[in-house]
């Protein structure tokens, strides 16, 4: 069995919205999450979050402290992610519907208020209680959900 995979996420609030992402390429997910993705060898987690968080959305911005763990799998396949979330600051950018993921993953993007995320699918779990609120967070070994 492979061992997990390293993840960073970002959590950026701005005007008491968060930004989140589609989760699965496929357009017809309902599914949202915060942006950032996997953790190249070699690069720091606020390296490799700056990368990840420009390239779904052409934004740039400043890590701050880690703010949620979590962990999800797939037990059918053997799956397995670790994910540091960290506040983060928007330092330059504006959303665009004709920004392009280089990895043709992320196509949607929206800024939710907390209210807004009652009516929404999203993974973690916990990421509105961390995004609207002061503290750390941990969500333990969450089974990953389809599109």
């Amino acid at each position: 069995m492979p061992p997990p995979r390293l993840a960073a996420r970002a959590v950026i609030v701005v005007q008491d919205r968060l930004l989140l992402v589609n989760a699965y390429a496929d357009a017809a997910s309902t599914l949202w999450c915060a942006p950032g993705g996997g953790v190249e060898t070699g690069s720091s987690l606020p390296d490799n979050l700056i990368r990840e968080v420009h390239e779904e959305t052409g934004l740039t911005i400043r890590v701050g402290p880690p703010c949620l763990i979590n962990e999800f799998h797939a037990p059918g396949t053997g799956f397995h992610q670790v994910e540091v979330f960290f506040r983060c600051t928007l330092i330059t950018g504006t959303l665009s519907d004709d920004w392009q993921d280089p990895e043709r993953i992320v196509t949607r993007r929206q800024w939710v208020t907390q209210a807004e995320m009652e009516s929404l699918r999203f993974k973690p779990d916990s990421l509105v209680h961390v995004a609207f609120r002061r503290g750390m967070g941990y969500d333990p070994l969450e089974e990953i959900v389809g599109p």
